[in-house]
């Protein structure tokens, strides 16, 4: 009988041996894996950044992001793009051929249409240019050429209060700015930039540093005062939102736009809630009786306006000598800025008031066939042909006014010169084409090829329409453009118009 041994004898060496075998690889596994963990050795457990794949010899496709449809804010103007230097300008020839089958269109049976190339000012086609035809709001860019040459670059409109003839008494004086805000002014906007908090702020803290708690506010309205409206306005345009009333006080808060309702009497709307914020900062506050200047005479050929209106406001200008003392004062954004906006809007109040005070300064009289005569005469200062050209105001609200549209495209063709300002700056706050302003709605569809690259002043009156601007096209190159359209329909003269500058822009026209 064979008896077990107790010795393992080597079975048992061996497997010891293969154990220790396997702890000396996971041993080894485990500490690669810590380098591996701390991105010392490479490995699937590396927490370093995958490197980027090798290059391909050829690139995947280049697609445009997507990018929602901007809302940009109607105070900060979007810049025009610059002008194709090196571009070959499209042939008359070539936009005659591409505009063949627009101007046959039957809403453009009764038109003017002139295109000119936006760097040289050669005109590239014309159809009726040269007849005089109601330009309706297109109007407004003679107004910004005029009043361009009224201001400086970086001229602003000041609002003040003033010691009257004892300490008792204020003087609101109406400066020229309609777009105060009615609470603290905001320096990022130009409708508000200016705000009545403010000055009520600075004129309480001033009457309270002199003991004075009790006031007569009376306003002094000598500066480019006039009419609201034009005797040649239709009565309802007022009532309906279409307009404001025009004078050189007012709040932004109550502009006319977008069929907005906007006071009767801005004046007094500012100096009721200018009392109203005093006494609630501890003034005791009565209205004096209004006294109301004449429109019907103008001043002199060297205006000499009132003391009291600072005709050339600056923020920090100390009161004239021999002024009463300035209790407060308020900014308003540039000039241009504020032309600039009445372009994107539209807004009729805003350019009238704009054109008033730019004539008022130059000598001209305040009533709207005065401004209108005077933006006529500041055009013709530029060297354009305006003859025949009439304006009975300077927003083309009246159906009287007549323009040409080759002199639309002339005035668009010197404001891309870089010799005029303002009237560039104006220029770019024509609405662009689907995105901003009264162009906010259109070039879509069939027409979407300029939605983007217009920029263009509307034009609406019963009857008549109109559409000028510039494009730029599918080679980079800028095209100023007018069109005025009779006896159409608006729905069917905008689609036409519409039309006339997309094509422009996608034709390349050589």
């Amino acid at each position: 009988m064979v008896t077990p041994s107790s010795d393992p004898g080597p079975p048992i060496r061996g497997l010891t041996y293969t154990m220790a075998t396997v702890l000396s690889v996971i041993t080894l596994l485990l500490g690669y894996a810590v380098l591996d963990v701390a991105d010392a050795a490479p490995g699937v457990l590396t927490l370093a950044a995958a490197p980027p794949p090798p290059p391909t010899e050829t690139p995947g496709t280049r697609t445009l992001p997507v990018v929602p449809q901007p809302t940009p804010s109607t105070s900060v103007g979007e810049p025009l793009p610059p002008l194709a230097g090196d571009a070959q300008a499209p042939t008359p020839d070539g936009v005659t051929r591409a505009l063949r089958g627009v101007v046959s269109l039957p809403a453009l049976a009764d038109s003017a249409l002139v295109v000119r190339d936006g760097q040289t000012g050669q005109v590239l086609f014309d159809d009726n240019g040269s007849q005089l035809r109601i330009p309706a709001s297109t109007t407004k860019i003679l107004s910004a050429a005029a009043v361009g040459q009224a201001f400086a670059a970086d001229a602003t409109l000041e609002t003040v209060v003033r010691r009257g003839a004892s300490d008792r008494e204020i003087v609101l004086v109406a400066g020229g700015d309609s777009l105060i805000n009615p609470g603290k002014g905001d320096s990022d906007r130009v409708a508000g930039r200016a705000g009545l908090a403010d000055l009520s702020d600075q004129v309480s803290t001033a009457l309270e540093k002199a003991g004075v708690d009790a006031v007569t506010l009376a306003v002094d309205e000598s500066y480019a005062y006039g009419p609201g409206v034009a005797p040649t306005w239709d009565s309802g345009f007022r009532p309906s939102g279409i307009t404001g009333a025009v004078a050189m006080l007012g709040l932004s808060s109550q502009r006319a736009t977008g069929g907005r309702v906007g006071p009767a009497d801005p004046v007094a709307a500012v100096r009721d809630l200018f009392a109203r914020q005093l006494e609630s900062r501890g003034i005791d506050v009565t209205l004096a009786p209004r006294e109301r200047p004449s429109a019907t005479t103008p001043p002199p050929a060297t205006p000499t306006p009132s003391p009291t209106a600072a005709p050339t406001p600056s923020p920090t200008a100390a009161p004239t000598t021999g002024q009463s003392e300035v209790l407060g004062r308020i900014v308003s954004a540039p000039v241009r800025d504020q032309l600039a906006l009445a372009l994107t809007d539209s807004d009729n109040a805003l350019t009238e008031i704009l054109a008033r005070q730019a004539a008022f300064r130059s000598g001209g009289g305040t009533t709207f066939a005065d401004t209108g005569a005077w933006v006529v005469s500041q055009v013709t200062a530029l060297g354009l042909d305006t003859r025949g050209v009439v304006l009975r105001d300077a927003s083309g609200l009246s159906r009287e006014n007549r323009v040409r549209a080759d002199l639309l495209t002339r005035i668009l063709v010197l404001g891309y010169d870089g010799q005029h300002p303002v009237l560039r700056r104006a220029l770019d706050g024509l609405p662009i084409g689907g995105l901003t302003g009264t162009l906010d709605e259109r070039f879509t569809g069939g027409n979407s090829d300029a939605a983007g690259r217009a920029r263009a002043k509307t034009g609406t009156l019963t009857g008549a329409n109109a559409l000028a601007g510039s494009v730029v096209d599918d080679n980079g190159r800028l095209l100023v453009f007018a069109g005025m359209v009779a006896g159409a329909g608006t729905t069917e003269a905008r689609a036409a118009l519409d039309r006339f500058v997309a094509t422009l822009a996608s034709c390349g026209c050589r």
